[in-house]
């Protein structure tokens, strides 16, 4: 779960951490007044959306300009206007795709002194299962680049979960980093406010770019963006009541009220597979086959008759889906089961595309039988290769 860069950072100033003071605004007639509560004399103007890039970005209407996501303003009129301008229109960023994202919310907040940008960040490494620092003197910059085109400048090490952060692990940071007088005992202190934080608050990655030193040596975040774990979510309300579901693709918000495990991708072949294993070997050998998926969907092991149709309806409500496979291998899933959801389905929202079933295991004989008793147009495949290929043939005519 996702949350935006003012929610991220009041979150941190809770905890301690050093944040300029900031307002959001939703509506236009409200910048002004939110920009006249700061100190300035400069003013940072930000578009929030779930998107990194956003000053490198463009907005799709003529109209916003080419100045991007992120602004600044030399006065309260100014900024203003400059919020204006970005509310409601839609940025485009590298990570947003070339759809973009509408910015419905500005977060307006004091300028800083900037003498030098670095970058910090705080994972779950994988490998190791222990949550990992990764820090760069190349703060403002994609992590990506800096490790493609420079990678001695960044420095990356784990935490023991038996000791915990240890202000060590602040100093090795802070030397990696070159801080000097007062920004070292500041940045010992801010590792551990930001470590206990990802802890506490069950945070997958917690990315600081940049954390800048100001004129006056001090450190201080100057942005942030934090993302949790989906499955710890009901550990904290407050964390709960920080999403926002607009700017969530919203196949993916309706399955995850199903419990569906679903993720849209750019494709044309639809996927509907009990398992996540088997869900990935379907999306390859439809690649293989020379086609691409449009959605990973795992209706899991105990999906039941309503939960497969509403499953059908995400991957149908999908414009860009030219066919479909159902590929179930029924061990706790029951084929039955499934082909009753997709019967239901296809009765309410109709049939427009090719759909392939291919189903083996628990009741296959019933769910085979209730398929082809349906009176509906669907190509039966006997295994995977079959499914996928017949899928393909009928996409590409």
């Amino acid at each position: 779960m996702n949350i935006h860069e003012y929610q991220a950072k009041a979150l941190l100033r809770d905890y301690g951490a050093p944040v300029s003071d900031g307002r959001v605004v939703t509506r236009a007639e409200e910048a002004k007044t939110a920009a006249g509560e700061l100190d300035g004399p400069l003013w940072v103007v930000k578009a929030q959306i779930h998107a990194g890039g956003r000053g490198k970005g463009s907005f799709k209407e003529a109209d916003a300009g080419d100045k991007g996501g992120v602004r600044l303003a030399k006065s309260v009129e100014e900024a203003a206007t400059e919020a204006k301008r970005m509310l409601g229109r839609t940025l485009v960023t590298h990570q947003t795709g070339p759809v973009g994202k509408q910015v419905n919310r500005i977060y307006i907040e004091d300028g800083s002194d900037i003498a030098r940008e670095l970058y910090l960040a705080l994972l779950v490494d994988r490998g190791s299962s222990r949550i990992s620092f990764v820090c760069s003197t190349e703060g403002g910059m994609d992590i990506e680049e800096v490790a493609a085109n420079t990678p001695d400048k960044i420095l990356s090490f784990t935490v023991d979960p038996a000791t915990g952060y240890m202000p060590f692990h602040g100093r090795r940071i802070a030397f990696a980093l070159g801080l000097e007088g007062a920004a070292i005992k500041q940045c010992v202190k801010l590792m551990g406010t930001l470590y206990r934080a990802f802890v506490e608050k069950d945070m997958e990655m917690l990315e600081i770019n940049p954390l800048i030193v100001t004129e006056s040596g001090d450190l201080k975040v100057l942005d942030a963006k934090i993302s949790f774990d989906g499955n710890a979510v009901y550990r904290n309300s407050d964390v709960a009541a920080l999403r926002d579901e607009s700017e969530e693709d919203p196949k993916e918000l309706a399955a995850s009220k199903y419990d569906l495990n679903y993720i849209a991708l750019d494709g044309e072949i639809g996927c509907m597979v009990n398992g996540a294993g088997l869900a990935m070997a379907t999306m390859d050998i439809i690649k293989l086959y020379g086609a691409e998926p449009a959605n990973f969907l795992d209706v899991g092991g105990g999906a039941t008759k309503d939960k497969v149709t509403e499953a059908f309806k995400i991957i149908t409500s999908d414009d860009n889906v030219k066919g479909i496979l159902v590929n179930i291998f029924g061990g706790i899933m029951r084929c039955d089961v499934i082909a009753e959801g997709v019967v239901a389905a296809v009765k309410e929202v109709g049939l427009q595309v090719p759909l392939v079933v291919r189903l083996e295991g628990t009741n296959v004989e019933k769910g085979k039988e209730i398929i082809n008793s349906s009176g509906l147009d669907v190509i039966a495949a006997d295994n995977l290769k079959d499914g996928a290929e017949k899928i393909v043939k009928a996409v590409k005519g």
